[in-house]
C-alpha cells in the first residue's frame, strides 16, 4: 500500500471516529497553549438570559420586539433559571414583570404569536430589520408537536428564530403543544393554541451550499470573520455544505473568483498554534473577526477537549466569542478545530505544518 493510500485510509479511519463519539476519544492531550476563560454571562436575580433574534440568510441577527398598542418595545428573551438549556421560557421584561409569550388561538393560515399581561393586553411580538421594518412573527405550520415560529417578509420569506446565550449557545424558538385540543389553556382570559419556548437544536441538511462563518458577540449580534493577506485585503470565509450532509462541513477562505483555500490550525515556528488560511505558495492569510467599528479581532485555538479545539475571537480584554457557522436557512454549526491523530503535525500543506483542521460541526 502507497503511503498516499495509507494515510486516506487513516483519514478516513478517523472521521469514523468523530462520527462516534468525538468527545469520548481517549488522548492525552497538552494544553500548554490553551485559554481557559469563562465567558460573561447577563444575570438578573440569578437567571441567565438569553437574546432572542430572528436569523437573516445573510448571517446577521435582526431584534425581535414587543410592541404595545402605543408603540413602546420591550425586549424578548429566553430565561434560563436552572443549569438545564433544553427548553427555556420566552418572556417579554417590562418593568420587572416577566409576560409570557403563546401563540393565539386563530383559523388563519399562520399562527399570532403575541405575549400577554397580567391585565390580558395583547403584545405583537415584530421582528425589525435593518431599515428599521416590522416583520410579523408568527407559527408557520406543525411538525407532529412543534410548530415551526418564523419572522416574515412583506415578500413571504421565513427568516428562523433562535435563542441566543451570550456565551454563543443557540436554541430554537418553537410553539410546543401538549395535547391535542386545538385550544391549549387561558391565560388571563385569553385562548391560547401553544406554548413558546427555547429548545435544544435537531438541526436538518437544507439546500444551503455557503454557509456564513460569524463570531457571535455576548449582547446577540455577528461579527463577520475574513481572512486577511499582508496587504491587508479582505476575503470571505465560508463553511461548504456538498452533499446532504451537516456532520462535518470544510471551512475556507475565498480568494476572488474561483480560489479557495484550506483554513487551519498551524504550528508556527515556534511551535504556537495559529488559526490561519493557507495559500498555494505556502503564503499565510490572518483570520479575524471584523466588528462593527471595523476593529479587528484575532480568531484563535482556545480551550481543548479530546480531539475537540474550540476556536473563538479575543477582545483586546480577553473576552471570547464564539465561533459558527450559518446556513441560509438559520441552521447552525459550532467552528471547531478537529485533530484526526495523536501526534501534534497532523501533515504539511505547502510545507505548512497543520496541528488541527477547522470544521463547522453541529453543536
Amino acid at each position: 500500500m502507497s503511503y498516499f493510500n495509507y494515510l486516506r485510509s487513516a483519514h478516513k479511519l478517523a472521521l469514523i471516529i468523530v462520527f462516534g463519539g468525538l468527545l469520548n476519544f481517549g488522548f492525552t492531550l497538552s494544553n500548554s497553549d490553551v485559554i481557559i476563560q469563562t465567558p460573561k454571562t447577563d444575570q438578573v436575580d440569578g437567571e441567565v438570559i438569553w437574546h432572542v433574534k430572528a436569523i437573516h440568510p445573510e448571517g446577521y441577527f435582526l431584534d425581535i420586539k414587543a410592541m404595545d398598542q402605543q408603540g413602546n418595545k420591550y425586549d424578548v428573551k429566553a430565561i434560563q433559571d436552572a443549569d438545564q438549556t433544553k427548553l427555556l421560557d420566552i418572556k417579554v421584561l417590562i418593568r420587572g414583570d416577566k409576560i409570557p409569550v403563546k401563540i393565539l388561538q386563530s383559523d388563519g393560515r399562520f399562527m399570532p404569536v403575541k405575549a400577554i399581561t397580567k391585565t390580558g393586553e395583547i403584545l405583537d411580538i415584530k421582528a425589525f430589520n435593518a431599515k428599521g421594518e416590522e416583520l410579523d412573527v408568527r407559527g408557520i405550520g406543525h411538525s407532529g408537536n412543534i410548530i415551526h415560529i418564523k419572522a416574515i417578509t412583506k415578500n413571504k420569506e421565513f427568516y428562523g428564530v433562535k435563542a441566543i446565550s451570550p456565551a454563543g449557545q443557540l436554541n430554537d424558538v418553537k410553539g410546543v403543544k401538549v395535547t391535542k385540543n386545538a385550544v391549549e389553556a387561558s391565560v388571563n382570559g385569553v385562548l391560547i393554541h401553544a406554548h413558546v419556548k427555547a429548545i435544544s437544536q435537531t438541526g436538518c441538511s437544507g439546500d444551503s451550499f455557503i454557509w456564513h462563518i460569524k463570531a457571535i458577540h455576548p449582547e446577540g449580534r455577528t461579527l463577520d470573520v475574513k481572512a486577511v493577506d499582508q496587504q491587508g485585503n479582505i476575503y470571505d470565509v465560508k463553511a461548504i455544505q456538498n452533499s446532504n450532509q451537516r456532520s462535518i462541513l470544510d471551512i475556507k477562505a475565498f480568494i476572488g473568483d474561483a480560489l479557495q483555500l484550506p483554513v487551519k490550525v498551524v504550528l508556527n515556528k515556534d511551535s504556537k498554534k495559529e488559526i490561519k488560511a493557507i495559500g498555494e505558495d505556502g503564503m499565510l492569510y490572518d483570520i479575524m473577526a471584523i466588528d462593527k467599528n471595523g476593529d479587528k479581532l484575532d480568531v484563535i485555538a482556545s480551550n481543548r477537549s479530546g480531539n475537540l479545539i474550540d476556536i473563538k475571537a479575543v477582545q483586546k480584554n480577553g473576552d471570547l466569542y464564539g465561533i459558527k457557522a450559518f446556513s441560509s436557512e438559520g441552521e447552525l454549526n459550532d467552528v471547531k478545530g478537529v485533530k484526526m491523530f495523536i501526534e501534534d503535525v497532523e501533515m504539511e500543506i505547502n510545507k505548512i505544518k497543520i496541528y488541527a483542521h477547522i470544521k463547522a460541526l453541529p453543536q
